[in-house]
């Protein structure tokens, strides 16, 4: 688990990360406009968490890692109040020019600017894929530290063995070439040191990739 401060190495792979979608940003909502379309197991995914917020009294939810609000847009047409963060201020610009009647804003999953217990729910979908494991344990403190006692997370990560050692400098854009891959058994003993309880940990395969689900509850 991280302890939590920040230091050169997380400001790096932050602005990395920052300034590699900020590049991307209109080609890659391009890429995934009609994903979610195209992927019926990630729709019931999408639907159950839907379900789930609303069986419990609804509330604000945050799609953190928003991207171009694909996710944002989805839950909110599933009757979810949902609004979106991203730490990309291209993609947010994306997000609100594509789904003008909605929240976005600029934010870093290390350091979420919003009130302890003030979330229903929290989705973090293809978002910690390129946070670090020495980080990871403190992102999801900040998970916990902002949902409601009962509020639900759901995480969708790639699942796997390996992950580079370190960026790439050529070929392949840096986002798409260093995405970390995870067990999730490995995930969900994190979410238990969180204090999470995790709930549902299904493994989804289509587009030729394995996606791993956990649903924890705080």
């Amino acid at each position: 688990m991280s302890t939590g401060r920040e230091g050169p190495e997380a400001e790096r792979w932050l602005a990395d990360t920052r300034a590699s979608y900020d590049a991307d940003a209109t080609s890659y909502a391009d890429e995934v406009r009609t994903l979610l379309e195209r992927l019926p197991p990630e729709r019931d995914v999408m639907a159950l968490f839907a379900e789930r917020v609303r069986a419990a009294g609804g509330g604000p939810v945050a799609d953190v890692g928003c991207g171009p609000g694909r996710i944002t847009a989805h839950l909110t047409s599933l009757g979810v109040d949902a609004f979106g963060i991203d730490l990309s201020p291209r993609m947010i610009e994306v997000a609100r020019h594509e789904h003008p009647g909605l929240r976005f804003e600029v934010g870093s999953m290390t350091q979420l600017g919003l009130a302890d217990g003030s979330l229903a729910a929290l989705i973090a979908w293809y978002s910690i894929i390129h946070v670090p494991d020495d980080a990871i344990g403190a992102v999801l403190a900040g998970f916990r530290r902002v949902l409601r006692p009962g509020g639900l997370l759901l995480l969708g990560f790639h699942v796997g063995d390996a992950s580079p050692p370190e960026p790439q400098e050529d070929g392949e854009k840096w986002p798409e070439s260093y995405v970390r891959r995870r067990r999730p058994s490995q995930v969900a003993a994190w979410l238990d040191e969180a204090g999470f309880t995790v709930e549902a940990h299904p493994t989804l395969t289509s587009a030729a990739r394995t996606l791993g689900v956990l649903l924890a509850r705080r």
